[in-house]
């Protein structure tokens, strides 16, 4: 009775990849397209936030009053109901203030934040993220070939540690291709906090795959069925706790996301679209990956 009411994942593991495969093309185009927009973090460069008191001038008016301030391009964006946030080059204190005296004009405002971040700090930071990343792929991959030596058949214990890269691929960058369209269309810029977030996916999406290929593990080792029925039982048998985990922690990200205000919201945006993306790949892509490679070789 228990197997009738099985989910044949199997057999619409081609759906599956073709779903995965879409959304991993349209998230290259658009960083084909588009690019990144880095933050200050990344490049270096001066923000001040103010804001406004009473209503907010629109964005033309801004920019108006900033037109005679030789500041290099200066980008001005909506934040909250009442803020804005510059961005420019670095810049001296001197015109900073230049800059919040040509503002004075446009209504009574406070400003909130000014930093700025040197070029050489910038692309430091640049570079050490890409170690970071590089270092924990590779300890991924060595941890979850030995963690599954015991299981080398019929697919070798390393190509369980290159399913999860995979998967952890697709995770990572569908959300970065939408970060990419967010900084075309509404600004948004790739920053210090939004590279925690997909690091923290780094983590979670390993997580949901190992837990997913423990249990085919074990289903390996005691059970006498074929490696499909045993990875399809495997499937069902981790989907309830897959989903109920994701949801209780995607509830509360939606919460940020929408109460957490301006300097929180892309932080767990990035949260919710790899964990979302991460409990699809743990359940739909990775396991599936593995029976492929079985049936070709």
């Amino acid at each position: 009775m228990a197997n009738t009411m099985e989910i044949n994942f199997v057999k619409y593991r081609k759906i599956f990849f073709t779903i995965s495969t879409v959304m991993i093309l349209a998230s290259v185009a658009s960083l084909c397209l588009f690019g990144l927009r880095w933050g200050i973090d990344f490049v270096g460069g001066s923000v001040i936030e103010i804001e406004y008191k009473n209503n907010r001038p629109s964005l033309e008016e801004i920019k108006h009053s900033l037109k005679n301030i030789d500041a290099g391009e200066i980008s001005v964006q909506e934040i909250g109901e009442k803020g804005i946030i510059l961005r420019t080059q670095e810049i001296s204190d001197e015109m900073h203030q230049r800059i919040i005296d040509a503002l004075r004009p446009s209504g009574e405002f406070q400003e909130t934040r000014f930093e700025f971040i040197g070029p050489v700090v910038g692309k430091e930071t640049k570079d050490k993220t890409k170690i970071v990343i590089f270092l924990a792929l590779v300890s991924i991959l060595l941890y979850i070939t030995f963690a599954f030596r015991e299981v080398s058949w019929p697919v070798s214990s390393w190509q369980y540690g290159i399913a999860t890269l995979i998967a952890l691929f697709h995770d990572v960058l569908i959300p970065i291709g939408i970060f990419a369209i967010l900084g075309k269309l509404y600004m948004v810029e790739i920053s210090v906090p939004i590279i925690t977030a997909l690091l923290t996916v780094f983590g979670y999406s390993v997580n949901d795959t190992v837990v997913v290929f423990d249990r085919i593990r074990e289903n390996l080792l005691k059970l006498n069925l074929s490696f499909e029925e045993t990875v399809n039982k495997s499937l069902n048998e981790t989907l309830s706790r897959s989903i109920s985990t994701s949801l209780t922690t995607l509830f509360v990200l939606l919460a940020i996301f929408f109460f957490g205000g301006h300097t929180l919201r892309y932080f767990s945006l990035a949260l919710i679209l790899g964990i979302s993306l991460g409990t699809y790949s743990s359940i739909c892509l990775a396991s599936l990956i593995l029976i492929s490679w079985m049936k070709r070789s």
